[in-house]
């Protein structure tokens, strides 16, 4: 066999054996031990171990309690059971998204990190800023009391408030730096996810899905 027949054989072959990735969405389904069970692009469950890849190329990191970390084409996401499908890897990967599915009140919630720390937010046009209790604040690591000091309206009335700078804010595949969020002294059930995230991305409602991406 000619030498430029047999290296064209040779990559074709390397092509076959190897997971090609062009970006995924990812979503933890499980975890046993160890060992996590990811859905990949909506299709069936995989369970891999930690350095084990998924046929389409999403590498497992690393497990611990409900949380995994994955790797594609060089870019690293933590995913948590019940998060919704996070988009990592492929062109698109460094714009980031995210498709929210509406409960039976219609409200869009999700699971988040606020300077990596796991919370639940809650997408609320209304609000002007990333809107947390005290007690979410503190287990973000936020000082919020050397933050600008200021008075907020609740359904409950008037309260003690702070201005802050969020170091990141993460949702689904979509990770902002710099957010400004504002911290109530009293607590509040869920993270409002407000117009200082909301402005920054594409926002489009398709029936009971609402799919934001990352402008900026």
């Amino acid at each position: 066999m000619p030498f430029l027949q047999r290296a064209c054989l040779a990559v074709a072959t390397l092509l076959c054996l190897s997971p090609v990735a062009h970006g995924a969405d990812v979503q933890l389904g499980g975890v046993i031990g160890n060992r996590a069970i990811l859905i990949v692009n909506g299709g069936r469950p995989q369970t891999i171990a930690p350095g084990a890849v998924t046929k389409e190329g999403v590498r497992l990191l690393s497990v611990s309690g409900d949380e995994a970390v994955i790797e594609i084409e060089g870019r690293r996401a933590r995913v948590g059971l019940g998060d919704q499908p996070i988009s990592i890897g492929g062109s698109d990967a460094g714009r980031g998204e995210v498709r929210l599915t509406a409960d039976s009140r219609g409200h869009f919630s999700s699971a988040g990190l606020i300077n990596g720390s796991r919370e639940q937010l809650l997408v609320d046009t209304g609000a002007t800023f990333v809107s947390m209790g005290a007690d979410a604040a503190k287990r973000a690591g936020i000082d919020y009391r050397a933050g600008s000091p200021a008075i907020s309206t609740t359904a409950n009335g008037q309260v003690r408030s702070w201005i802050v700078r969020l170091d990141t804010v993460q949702v689904g595949g979509i990770v902002l730096h710099g957010v400004d969020g504002v911290v109530h002294e009293s607590p509040l059930p869920v993270v409002l996810l407000g117009m200082s995230f909301l402005n920054r991305t594409e926002m489009r409602r398709e029936g009971n899905t609402l799919l934001l991406r990352k402008t900026y």
